[in-house]
C-alpha cells in the first residue's frame, strides 16, 4: 500500500478529522511572527494527484474496516497488530485513517496553510470526489488566507459549499491595519471584511483567529479594537483566541532583540481579550479558547448570550492580588493547572516550589520574556 501526503498542522478543533493535503506550504510565507513554512516552497497539487491520495486513503480504510465487528465496535488489538506489521512509511497513513474511523469518520481537514489558493473549479472537483469516495463525511474544513479569500465571490463560495466544503479557518490574527502592516501579514482589514462577508453569504461557516499580544505593547489596544471592528462587520461563527508567542527564528523576534518590539505582559494580553469582548457589536459569534497557549481557557461562549459571563471570568483574574497572578501564570505555563480556581486545591509542596521559582524573577520584563518562552514551547 502506498502512503498519502500529510501536512504539518491542523486546528485543535480538527483533532478527529482526516488530514488531506491539497496544497503544500503557504502562498505568502512572509509573516514576521511565523516560520512554519519558511523553508517550504508553495505548491498546489494537481486534481489527479489529490484523487490518487484519496484512493490511497480508501485503501487504508478498507483494510481498517476488516477490524470492525458486526456490532460496530472495533478490534483495536488487531488494528495495532496490523500497524506494527506495516513498513514504517505506511504506518502513519494507516494510523491517521484508522484513528479517523474510530472517531466516527465524519470530518476532513484540507491542508496546508492556504488550500483556497487552489482554483475554485479544481477544488470543487476534489471535494466531489472525496464525498463520492467517503459518502459518510459530514464536515470538510480548510485553512484560507484572507487576501486570497477576498478575491472569491459569494457565488463561488456557494459552489464550494454545494460540493461539500462546510467551514473555512482563516488566520486574521488582528483587525488593526497598523498591526497587520507591522507584522507583514500582507492583508488589510478591509480585505478581511470582504472575504468574511462573501464566505458567510456563500453559506459557509467562518472561523477566524485573533492573536492577543501580536502588536506588542505599543499597539496592544489597537490590536484588540481593530479585531472588534472586523468581527462586528463580518459576524464570523467563531473567533478562536491564539495568544501570540514570539519565537526565535522569526523576524518579529529579531525586532524584539533590537528593541523595536516590546512583548506584551500576560495582563496586557488578557486586557486585549476583554476589549475584544466589550467592543464587538451584537453578533452571533462564539469566542473559543481551545489552545494550550491561552492563559484563561474558560473564557469562551457566545457574544450574544455569554458576554457578561466571559467578562466576569476576566475580571476575576484581573482582581487577583499580584503575587497570586504571578503564581497562576507560572503554574499555567508549566501545565500545573488550567484555571485560577485550582490554586486553592494545589498541594502545598507544589505551591511553594512554584512560589520560590516565581520569586527568583523580580524584574517584570524578564518575567514577561520567561512567560513568552514557555508559550513558545507549545507551538
Amino acid at each position: 500500500m502506498e502512503p498519502f501526503r500529510i501536512g504539518p498542522i491542523r486546528p485543535p478543533s480538527e483533532a478527529d478529522s482526516l488530514l488531506m493535503q491539497v496544497t503544500q506550504g503557504c502562498t505568502w510565507n512572509k509573516c514576521k511572527f511565523c516560520n512554519l513554512y519558511r523553508h517550504t516552497k508553495f505548491r498546489a497539487y494537481t486534481v489527479d494527484s489529490v484523487k490518487e491520495d484519496i484512493d490511497r486513503m480508501a485503501a487504508f480504510a478498507r483494510k481498517a474496516e476488516r477490524s470492525r465487528r458486526t456490532d460496530g465496535s472495533w478490534d483495536v488489538e488487531r488494528l495495532n497488530a496490523e500497524l506494527r506489521e506495516m513498513p514504517p512509511e505506511e504506518q502513519n497513513s494507516y494510523y491517521v485513517v484508522a484513528t479517523w474511523l474510530l472517531n466516527g469518520g465524519k470530518n476532513v481537514f484540507l491542508q496546508d496553510g492556504n488550500t483556497l489558493a487552489l482554483s475554485g473549479g479544481r477544488l470543487t472537483e476534489v471535494l466531489r470526489y472525496l464525498k463520492e469516495t467517503f459518502p459518510q463525511i459530514e464536515r470538510i474544513t480548510s485553512y484560507g488566507r484572507a487576501e486570497n479569500l477576498s478575491k472569491v465571490s459569494a457565488e463561488e463560495f456557494a459552489e464550494l459549499r454545494e460540493a461539500g466544503l462546510t467551514r473555512i479557518h482563516s488566520g486574521f490574527e488582528s483587525g488593526s491595519d497598523e498591526v497587520l502592516a507591522f507584522v507583514n501579514k500582507g492583508v488589510t482589514s478591509e480585505q478581511q471584511i470582504r472575504a468574511g462577508k462573501n464566505i458567510k453569504a456563500g453559506g459557509l461557516e467562518l472561523s477566524v483567529y485573533f492573536m492577543p499580544g501580536l502588536g506588542g505593547r505599543a499597539l496592544s489596544r489597537k490590536n484588540a479594537e481593530g479585531m472588534a471592528r472586523v468581527v462586528s462587520e463580518v459576524n464570523p461563527d467563531f473567533v478562536r483566541i491564539r495568544t501570540a508567542a514570539i519565537k526565535p527564528g522569526t523576524e518579529l523576534y529579531e525586532d524584539y532583540e533590537r528593541g523595536d518590539f516590546v512583548l506584551c505582559s500576560e495582563d496586557e494580553k488578557v486586557e486585549e481579550i476583554r476589549i475584544l469582548i466589550v467592543k464587538t457589536g451584537d453578533v452571533n459569534t462564539r469566542i473559543v479558547s481551545d489552545h494550550i497557549v491561552n492563559l484563561l481557557q474558560a473564557v469562551k461562549g457566545s457574544l450574544k448570550k455569554d458576554r457578561e459571563k466571559m467578562l466576569a471570568i476576566l475580571d476575576e483574574y484581573r482582581n487577583m492580588p499580584e503575587p497570586e497572578k504571578k503564581l497562576f501564570q507560572l503554574a499555567r505555563r508549566t501545565r500545573a493547572l488550567i484555571s485560577p480556581k485550582e490554586l486553592a486545591r494545589m498541594p502545598l509542596r507544589q505551591r511553594r516550589q512554584l512560589q520560590r521559582a516565581a520569586e527568583q524573577i523580580s524584574d517584570p520584563d524578564e518575567w514577561t520574556r520567561t512567560m513568552n518562552e514557555w508559550i513558545g514551547r507549545y507551538i
